[in-house]
């Protein structure tokens, strides 16, 4: 029997459907095996109505010290969602990374060129040649955990996601920006950094593996306890984090394209990153201008009520 095309009315309709429908019919079978272990695609069983919401939950806390993995975590749990995944979750952070380009587009051009220049003139003592060997250095150990910890932070269900493991890092993570706010100087601008500075903020992006913890909310507390002005910790987090993010972004939409996800997770995913893009910008715009009048003791706060709240909620069995 000869196959029948839908008509362009039943296209339009299914589409419409698909936007807005709080369950989205057209999913791609999760978790899908890849190299002998499995990636979990739950985001592409998510209608575009919910990748958009996801889009700006992940477009505004992953700037924001409050980690956007917790929210894409929490969101979808508090709302009886599937949860997107890790691989969701490092591919949209490539939004982050349009949005500290064009943002600060002219201190990253400064490091980059006068780190070529440095090493053409052998002026090793330059600020610019310090940051820019500071990023690599400070991307270096996360790097290597990040490939050590590839299969249990992108398995489905994985222990590093769960509601108790987020709250308790959230916690953990608002007890610390408290600290640092009450006991160090923010005197030290980016020509008084240096390469120690660079490896220990470096360092502490190891931590925010593990959801809840927070890459800017680690990176910048880190800076605040080495008595960084406020906005040059959250300058210097994001710039330092730019090779980072690229790297996770690209190498979950490499490993995806090897799972063999379907043009609709691919077409999900660009709706989640075109909005997480938009968010982002406006987060670090807003961000910036914040830290430069106020502390940060807001999400301190915010991040200990919410930790109470998780543990309380995964403890009472209303979340998952």
């Amino acid at each position: 029997m000869a196959y029948k095309w839908p008509s362009q009315d039943d296209m339009v309709s299914r589409t419409i459907v698909q936007l807005f429908s709080w369950r989205n019919e057209m999913t791609t079978a999760c978790p899908i095996p890849i190299h002998d272990q499995l990636i979990d695609c739950g985001f592409a069983e998510l209608s575009y109505f919910k990748i958009i919401i996801l889009g700006i939950v992940q477009g505004v806390t992953e700037l924001l010290p409050i980690s956007s993995t917790a929210h894409l975590r929490i969101v979808p749990a508090f709302l009886g969602w599937q949860d997107p995944g890790t691989p969701f979750t490092g591919a949209v952070q490539l939004a982050s990374f349009f949005a500290v380009m064009i943002y600060f587009r002219k201190e990253i051009a400064n490091i980059f060129f006068g780190t070529l220049k440095s090493i053409r003139e052998k002026n090793f003592s330059s600020t610019e040649f310090r940051l820019g060997i500071g990023i690599i250095i400070g991307t270096i150990p996360v790097g290597i955990m990040g490939l050590l910890l590839k299969s249990t932070l992108n398995a489905p269900n994985s222990p590093l996601r769960s509601i108790y493991v987020i709250g308790a890092a959230c916690m953990v993570m608002g007890a610390l920006f408290i600290v640092a706010e009450k006991i160090c100087k923010h005197e030290r601008d980016f020509s008084k950094l240096t390469f120690k500075d660079c490896l220990l903020v470096g360092l502490s992006q190891v931590a925010a593996l593990i959801p809840g913890v927070s890459r800017s909310g680690a990176t910048i507390t880190t800076g605040l306890f080495l008595g960084l002005k406020r906005e040059t910790a959250a300058a210097f987090s994001f710039i330092l984090g730019v090779p980072v993010i690229v790297a996770a972004g690209l190498k979950q939409v490499h490993e995806m394209s090897l799972a063999g996800l379907t043009p609709h997770g691919w077409s999900v995913l660009i709706v989640g990153l075109i909005t997480a893009s938009i968010a982002a910008f406006i987060a670090v715009f807003g961000l910036m201008k914040y830290l430069e009048q106020r502390s940060t003791l807001i999400f301190a706060w915010y991040r200990l009520i919410l930790g109470a709240i998780l543990i309380a909620g995964a403890s009472l069995g209303w979340l998952h």
